[in-house]
């Protein structure tokens, strides 16, 4: 009798460190960031300044993937006053050795979020066809508080939830 009782209080109290919080992967955790090249050889991009005396073409970045990353609440603020920044980071790829990461324009009504990222690349340039991966980060407009979402980037549809504290 008193083995199972030993045995019950080791289940106890491991099955929660067993399943306690698990470390998320890099690229899914908030504020995270590789500042030059991530494991996967892609660059860490930021929009370049454009040359006010080149005429360019632009176009929507060609997206790989994305990682819409959650930042930390306060787990002492009700659920229901919760607000937390979001992040996304966009993996993607340039078709040729002249583009170049343009910008972010976003949008924001209610609970979707449009997003465009875009390229530039001068409109006289002969360049080399080249696959050049990268990464980019940044925030999204504004706080969320907890809840269902949809992210609009570059025209595909990407649901996303904002979870509560300690969640």
């Amino acid at each position: 009798m008193v083995r199972r009782w030993w045995s019950l209080l080791i289940i106890v109290f491991l099955l929660p460190a067993c399943g306690g919080t698990r470390e998320l992967p890099p690229d899914d955790r908030f504020g995270h960031r590789y500042e030059e090249t991530g494991p996967d050889n892609r660059p860490t991009l930021e929009p370049a300044p454009a040359s006010p005396d080149v005429d360019y073409l632009r176009y929507p970045v060609f997206i790989d993937s994305v990682h819409v990353r959650q930042g930390a609440a306060d787990p002492a603020v009700p659920a229901a006053d919760q607000r937390v920044a979001v992040e996304i980071l966009v993996k993607g790829a340039f078709p040729d050795s002249c583009f170049e990461l343009d910008g972010v324009r976003q949008e924001r009504i209610a609970h979707m979020i449009r997003v465009d990222v875009e390229a530039r690349k001068p409109r006289e340039a002969v360049c080399r066809r080249v696959h050049r991966p990268f990464r980019h980060y940044f925030l999204l407009d504004g706080s969320y508080r907890p809840g269902h979402y949809t992210l609009v980037l570059n025209g595909a549809v990407m649901p996303f939830q904002v979870h509560e504290a300690g969640r």
